[in-house]
C-alpha cells in the first residue's frame, strides 16, 4: 500500500472541502445539478469521442490498485532476487527452476528465454530491449491520455459559464429578471468550479501518478535486462550486485554479504 499517495489523495479532498466550506457556511449552494451535468457529462463524451472509455476506466483502476493495494516493485527486491539466482545458477541449478519462483513476470520470461538455450545472448537481449520499450511506450501513451481528458473538464466549464451568462443576459429585460440572475449566475461560476476541481483533483494528479508509475517500471527492467546478462555470463554474483547497484542510490545499495551463500 502507498501511503503517501493515499495521504494526498485524502488531503486533496479535506483541502477542496474545508476551501468550500471557509467560504460558506452552507455546503449546499455549491451543488447545482446542471452545472453537474455539464462538466461531467460533456467530459465523458468528449472522452468517448477522443478515446474508448474502458481504456480511461482501466487506468484509474491502475490507479488505485498501485495506490490502495501495492507499490511498485521496489529496485533492491529486484536486485537482490537476481543475485541469489545468479549464484544458484553458478552452482547448477536449473533456471527454470529459478524462473518459476520469480516474484517478477518480465524477470520470468527473461530467465525462461535463456533456459529454453534456443536463442543467442545478443538476440535475447535485443527481445527485452524491445519489450522494455514498447512496453514503456504504451504506458506513457496511456497515462498521457489523461492529460488529455483533464483538459476537457475545463473547457465544459468555461461552456457552462457562457450557457449562464446567455441566460442571464437573455432575461435582464423581462418581469422576472431579477429572480433568473441568481441562477444563472451560479450556473456561470459553479461550473468552472466543478471543471477545475475534476481537472486538478483527478485527473492530472492520477496522469502524473501514473507516468511517474511508469517510469520506475522501465527503470526495474533496464535493471533486468542488465542482470540477465550477467546470468548468463555466470557471472561472481558479486560482480552482479555491484553492476546492479549502479540502478539503486547510494542508500538503497544491496550489501552483497547479507545475501550471498544465504540463497
Amino acid at each position: 500500500m502507498n501511503i503517501f499517495s493515499i495521504l494526498g489523495l485524502l488531503s486533496a479532498g479535506i483541502v477542496f472541502v474545508i476551501g468550500l466550506r471557509l467560504s460558506s457556511p452552507t455546503l449546499g449552494i455549491f451543488w447545482d445539478v446542471p452545472s453537474a451535468f455539464i462538466v461531467v457529462g460533456g467530459t465523458l463524451t468528449s472522452t468517448a469521442i477522443a478515446f474508448r472509455l474502458d481504456r480511461i476506466w482501466v487506468l484509474f483502476k491502475t490507479f488505485f490498485k498501485i495506490v490502495f493495494i501495492k507499490n511498485v516493485t521496489a529496485n533492491s527486491k529486484i536486485i537482490t532476487e537476481m543475485i541469489k539466482i545468479g549464484d544458484a545458477y553458478r552452482k547448477g541449478t536449473p533456471l527454470e527452476a529459478l524462473a518459476s519462483k520469480s516474484s517478477d513476470t518480465f524477470l520470468k520470461e527473461a530467465l525462461m528465454m535463456v533456459a529454453d538455450g534456443v536463442m543467442t545472448q545478443e538476440r535475447i537481449v535485443k527481445i527485452l530491449d524491445d519489450r522494455a520499450n514498447n512496453q514503456d511506450v504504451e504506458r506513457k501513451e496511456e497515462a498521457g491520455k489523461l492529460k488529455v481528458v483533464a483538459k476537457f473538464a475545463p473547457a465544459f466549464g468555461m461552456l457552462g459559464t457562457t450557457i449562464g451568462m446567455v441566460v442571464l443576459l437573455a432575461n435582464l429585460g423581462g418581469p422576472d429578471s431579477l429572480k433568473m440572475i441568481g441562477p444563472a449566475m451560479g450556473v456561470c461560476l459553479i461550473t468552472t468550479l466543478y471543471g477545475c476541481a475534476l481537472s486538478n483533483i483527478a485527473f492530472l494528479p492520477v496522469a502524473e501518478n501514473l507516468i511517474l508509475h511508469s517510469k520506475n517500471l522501465y527503470l526495474k527492467d533496464l535493471i533486468v535486462i542488465e542482470g540477465t546478462k550477467l546470468i548468463m555470463d555466470k557471472q561472481n554474483p558479486v560482480i552482479l550486485a555491484e553492476e546492479l547497484n549502479s540502478f539503486l542510490p547510494p542508500e538503497n545499495r544491496i550489501n552483497w554479504k547479507d545475501i550471498v551463500g544465504k540463497a
